[in-house]
Formats: C-alpha cells, sequence, structure tokens
C-alpha cells in the first residue's frame, strides 16, 4: 500500500472531526494505553475469545455479506471489488484460524534489540512498544477487518477501523462478534471502534495527536486521496503493478504453471501479475502454449508488436503498461534481454512484487539485485506476497516504501521502540570534562 507520507497541512475540503469522533477516537487512545500494560497472556487470551466471538456469529456474518453481495450486484459493482467482497463459510473459517494463528505467534511487545553499558552502572537499551492507535480504512475485503482488529491487539494497539459502504452490514456483524469476545478477555473493547461514515473516515484524517499511522487499504485514488489529506503519516501502496519475467534460460513447463497462478489464483488481488515479460529467445515457443493456457482461463492478453506477431489477439496501449487491471486481463511485452526487462519494471512497476522465472544463476542473481521491490522472486508465484503466506499471521497491509516496515506489514511493522537508560546519579558534565570516560560495551540482549 506505497510510502509513509506526512503532508504539510491538510486541505480545507477534509472536514473537522466532530465532537462524537473525537470522544470515540479518545475513548480508544486510552484503552490502547491500557492494552498496552497488558501482559502477552492477555493479549493472547483476548484473541482466543475473538476467534470464539466469530464463532458463535458465523451464521450472521455470512447472512450479512450475502446481503452485500446481493445489493453489490443490483448497483452493478466492478467484478474485482466484487470477489473481494465475498465471505462465505469457507473464508470465514480460514480468517477464523489466521486470528487462533496470529495468537500464538511470539509477543513483539518487550524485546530488547539493543543493550549497551555506557559507564559503569549507566545502561542504555531499546525496547519495542506498541505505535499507540492506527486508523485503517479498507475498501470491500470485509475479512480485512478481522484480520486488522486482532493484528491491532495483539500488537498492543487500538484501532479506528472504517470499512467501504459496499461491506457495511459485513462489517457490523464481524464487529459485533469481535466485541462480544473482547468483552469476555481482559482487554478493554473500547480499544477498537468501527467507523460508519464517509463524514468519520474524513475526520479521522485530522486526528493527529490520537492516531499515531494511517493505513489505506483499496484503489490507487484512495491512497492518494489519504496521502493528499492529512497530516498523520500514512503507510501503504496506491498501486500494485507486479511483472513476471520469463528469461531466455528457463522451464517453459514450470513457467507457465508460475504464470497462470500468478494472474488467475486471485486475479483481483494486488499481487497478481499485470504484466508478463518474455525474452525474445523464447517467445516463439512459449508464447502459442501461455496464449491457448491463459484463454482457457478465461484470461484477455493484450500485447506489444511482437508479442502480437506470435499470435496475441490484443494490440496494447500505452496505458496497458503500468496499469493495475485487477481483473483477467494481462499485458504482454516480448523484450529484447534481460537489462530491458529491468528498465521496463523500473518504469512500469510500482516496487509492489516482481518475479523471475529462469535455470540461469547469473540472471537470477542480476534479477533479484537490480529490482527495487518489496519482493523479488525467483521461479514462483507472486501471490505468494502475503503475510499468512510468510508466516506472519496475517497482515494490515503491503507497503511499497523503502523505508521499514515493508512488505506484507505484519505485527512487527505494528511496534516501535523505546530507548530506556538507567543510571546512578551520572551526568553529562562529568563525561565533557574528562572525569569519567564511555565504555560502549555490548551487554547480552
Amino acid at each position: 500500500m506505497a510510502s509513509t507520507s506526512s503532508g504539510p497541512s491538510a486541505p480545507s475540503a477534509v472536514p473537522e472531526p466532530s465532537p462524537e469522533l473525537l470522544s470515540r477516537a479518545g475513548a480508544v487512545r486510552r484503552a490502547a494505553m491500557a492494552l498496552g500494560q497488558c501482559s502477552d497472556g492477555q493479549r493472547r487470551q483476548a484473541l482466543l475469545a475473538m476467534a470464539q466471538g466469530l464463532e458463535h456469529s458465523a451464521d450472521a456474518i455470512v447472512a450479512a455479506n450475502r446481503a452485500d453481495l446481493e445489493a453489490a450486484a443490483a448497483e452493478q459493482l466492478a467484478p474485482a471489488l466484487v470477489a473481494r467482497l465475498l465471505l462465505d463459510d469457507s473464508k470465514l473459517t480460514g480468517a477464523i484460524e489466521g486470528v487462533r494463528q496470529l495468537a500464538e505467534l511470539a509477543d513483539p511487545i518487550g524485546r530488547r534489540q539493543l543493550h549497551t553499558e555506557l559507564d559503569a552502572g549507566l545502561v542504555l537499551e531499546r525496547v519495542t512498544v506498541p505505535l499507540g492507535v492506527v486508523g485503517v480504512i479498507f475498501e470491500a475485503r470485509p475479512d480485512a477487518l478481522i484480520q486488522i482488529a486482532s493484528l491491532a491487539i495483539r500488537s498492543g494497539n487500538g484501532a479506528l477501523l472504517k470499512g467501504g459502504s459496499e461491506a457495511s452490514g459485513s462489517c457490523a456483524a464481524i464487529f459485533a462478534a469481535l466485541q462480544q469476545g473482547l468483552g469476555a478477555s481482559a482487554v478493554d473493547p473500547a480499544a477498537l471502534a468501527l467507523l460508519t461514515s464517509r463524514q468519520e473516515s474524513l475526520g479521522m484524517l485530522q486526528l493527529d495527536g490520537l492516531v499515531d499511522l494511517i493505513i489505506p487499504r483499496g484503489s490507487n485514488e484512495l491512497v492518494r486521496f489519504i496521502q493528499d489529506h492529512t497530516r498523520i503519516p500514512v503507510l501503504g501502496h496506491a498501486d500494485g503493478v507486479c511483472h513476471l519475467l520469463v528469461d531466455r534460460s528457463v522451464d517453459q513447463q514450470q513457467a507457465l504453471r508460475i504464470a497462470i497462478d500468478s494472474k488467475t489464483q486471485y486475479s483481483a488481488a494486488c499481487n497478481a501479475i499485470e504484466t508478463l515479460l518474455v525474452h525474445q529467445d523464447v517467445a516463439a515457443a512459449f508464447l502459442p502454449a501461455a496464449i491457448s493456457a491463459f484463454s482457457a482461463a478465461g484470461v484477455e492478453l493484450r500485447g506489444c508488436p511482437r508479442a502480437c506477431a506470435h499470435g496475441v489477439a490484443i494490440a496494447a496501449s500505452d496505458d496497458d503498461w503500468g496499469r493495475e487491471f485487477s481483473d483477467r486481463i494481462l499485458a504482454v511485452k516480448v523484450v529484447e534481454h534481460l537489462e530491458a526487462a529491468l528498465e521496463h519494471i523500473a518504469r512500469h512497476g510500482s516496487r509492489h512484487t516482481d518475479a523471475i522465472c529462469t535455470t540461469d544463476a547469473e540472471a537470477a542473481g542480476r534479477f533479484l539485485s537490480a529490482v527495487d521491490s518489496a519482493g523479488v522472486y525467483l521461479n514462483c508465484s507472486t501471490r505468494f506476497a502475503d503475510g499468512f503466506r510468510y508466516g506472519f499471521g496475517a497482515e494490515v497491509g503491503i507497503s511499497t516504501q523503502t523505508l521499514p516496515p515493508r512488505g506484507p506489514v505484519g505485527l512487527e511493522g505494528l511496534v516501535t521502540y523505546r530507548y530506556r537508560l538507567r543510571g546512578e546519579g551520572h551526568i553529562a558534565a562529568d563525561y565533557a570534562s574528562g572525569q569519567r570516560h564511555f565504555s560502549h560495551r555490548s551487554l547480552p540482549l
């Protein structure tokens, strides 16, 4: 989701937060402070209680989602949005299991990252602590509410959560279940708040001092708008323009399986490929088989002139390079060599996830070191760019910035650190005068 940014001022077009929103945000802030003091066991137990609450309300959640899907069909929403909106029994079961798995992960809070004796009796340490309060705005994907809420509680953070209007019924049912679960735990349910209107989500953008980080999950337009209308740091990616390069030295059958999976396993996802790059030396052999396989999978191919000469039926426009289709549409380009592919990715990519299929170790090394993306893969599908698949339990989003956190943002992306210094009456003047000297001796973590 593209960079952590903080604008100089919030434009006047964004309304001031209402007194009610200020009150709710203040309550989340207070609850988050208490949550940060909860033990690892208390936060683990809270997640297990949240999972149980979701299970008890599973029928109501699925029914609410079905109503949201019916409304989406009546309004003729984009197919990609509808695909993200779906939350059936299977998907809900997987999301609940994800909450339980998250509870079993190591505690991200209280980890000592640095331990140094500056001088006898003067000891410095750096320890991980929660961020405080995160504000998350997401389109469709009601299961994102489950992931984000559980990540927030596990990492000791409060959260203001705003789903898209198309998922309003699903989000309300999920939130009620999560609150019911938290009510049976040591964690104050006020640590989570669900925003339900556009006015509230706009007002949240001006809650600097109450909200420490905003994470948008949705369209390019949503992310850009938020980045331009808040003073609060923003973490996210505006585009998911992922590439797969089929190199000259390649297992073509393996490459085709990877290409199909990278595009069709879930075409609406931000880690699905939008452009297939094919080395000219294998284009004549690879593309006919790829065209047949993609056609059978219902994927529309749009090619450069050389790709069209090998059978791609539709000519790509200039706008198709660097475009996030979020659908079963794929741009195809034949490249002269590896360097041309690297140049294309640098120009049109979004620094999300890019992959190469090759049996050439030198080409693989060049690609993995030269592509400046959050995820750079060799001989595997771009669909692995996911917090759950990385073993993070879940993710609040994917960051394509160069500063950390980068890639799927799980628990470790929701903590910061604090320096603690313990002394015995030490003063700086003694060191400035030369009476005392620093030892800077490393101590065990």
